[in-house]
């Protein structure tokens, strides 16, 4: 294991993106449960990779949700219908992972549902060049549906109570305390702790970034 700076991470990720052979666009997952800093780890990641003359492209799973009557089939807080119910992995492969994949036309769409709308837009296609790097961060990511179309999987560890406390930060002025826990530790926690034991990510993860101390993470890198 490894720990540095923020920057000595970012550094890192951006050498493995780098180290991924070219031929079609790098599509990296930074897989993770709620709150545990995907989001600002890949944005950050996109801002160097930037600088370093790269084309980015940002999505998140966020926008690959299912209508919410399906979502929430089981009941708004079952951890089940979190796991099994919540995400359109076959929209995401078919608008953006194959697509940007060996043999695909490189021709994408970053989105399949509009959660305030709670509707599936067809935003036009985009093409990406051959070179573009695909950030792509979310949860459950590894899951069979998903694991075969990543060319780097980034996992990001962080212990679960610290982000119940993050999404009581987060959230605050969103929606009360006792809501935002309540969901995390019926759905979410829960939905995370099936995924683990059944799918075991850090097993297929390339780098775990463990996260508890952002400014001054930890990694590890399979070799």
């Amino acid at each position: 294991m490894q720990q540095g700076t923020r920057g000595e991470l970012l550094d890192r990720l951006a050498e493995a993106v780098g180290a991924v052979p070219a031929g079609h666009p790098t599509r990296v997952a930074i897989d993770g449960p709620p709150a545990a800093g995907k989001t600002t780890l890949a944005d950050e990641l996109a801002a160097v990779l930037r600088a370093r003359g790269r084309h980015v492209l940002r999505a998140t799973i966020d926008d690959f949700l299912v209508p919410r009557v399906r979502r929430y089939a089981r009941g708004e807080y079952s951890a089940e219908g979190c796991y099994f119910d919540a995400h359109d992995h076959d929209a995401l492969n078919r608008v953006l992972l194959d697509p940007l994949g060996p043999g695909g036309d490189r021709r994408f769409r970053t989105t399949a549902y509009d959660r305030t709308a709670d509707t599936a837009p067809a935003p036009p296609l985009r093409t990406a060049p051959a070179t573009a790097v695909l950030l792509f961060d979310g949860v459950f990511l590894m899951r069979p549906e998903l694991i075969d179309r990543w060319d780097l999987r980034i996992l990001v560890s962080t212990a679960l109570e610290r982000t119940v406390a993050r999404a009581l930060v987060r959230e605050r002025g969103v929606a009360s305390r006792a809501a935002v826990e309540r969901r995390w530790r019926e759905r979410y926690l829960p939905a995370q702790a099936l995924y683990f034991a059944t799918v075991g990510p850090a097993g297929h993860a390339d780098i775990v970034v463990h996260n508890d101390e952002p400014r001054q993470p930890a990694w590890v890198a399979r070799s």
